[in-house]
């Protein structure tokens, strides 16, 4: 699994090292392509078929997926050739819309999109909407959204859950 930049760094005085990506500086128009200041952000929330557009949804509804989650999006990244600390910067910030501050909602993925000369590092992905487009065709792919664990909640539970209904009725009418 992955682990999200800064979120064990250690206490500013104590002399460890810090994990994670150095801190990202101002943007600046003399930056390159390839610094992580000019990478695209993507949140999970942008992703979201839970979340109205207001609640800041950026895909239609017909594309997006519900409840992602930043190990997906990472799944998805890693398959498609991109590399975490090179090509995109996994951040452990909420997206600042978000309501619950639950860690299934945090996560800001920093893609870069272009090399630093300014030609497209991806040709498949021109644009941060072909990025998003491609993460909500391919999540809903994802083995464990294909075929889910036995012991998550959509599993055998709702099963049980009914044949101790049943033995309760025939119970009732003895």
């Amino acid at each position: 699994m992955a682990t999200i930049a800064g979120v064990s760094a250690p206490h500013p005085s104590q002399q460890q090292q810090v994990r994670g990506p150095p801190p990202l500086g101002p943007f600046g128009p003399n930056k390159l392509h390839s610094d992580p200041e000019r990478f695209i952000c993507i949140y999970p929330a942008y992703l979201n078929s839970k979340k109205s557009i207001s609640e800041g949804r950026r895909l239609p509804m017909t594309k997006a997926v519900e409840n992602p989650t930043y190990q997906e999006i990472k799944m998805v990244l890693d398959d498609a050739g991109f590399v975490l600390g090179q090509t995109y910067v996994l951040e452990g910030k909420f997206y600042p819309r978000e309501r619950s501050k639950e860690p299934m909602f945090r996560g800001r993925f920093k893609v870069q999109l272009k090399q630093s000369d300014g030609e497209l590092l991806k040709e498949e992905f021109p644009t941060r909407d072909s990025i998003m487009e491609y993460l909500g065709e391919k999540m809903p792919q994802l083995k464990h959204r294909v075929n889910p664990p036995k012991g998550a909640a959509g599993g055998e539970q709702p099963q049980t859950q009914g044949n101790q209904g049943g033995q309760k009725k025939k119970k009732g009418k003895k």
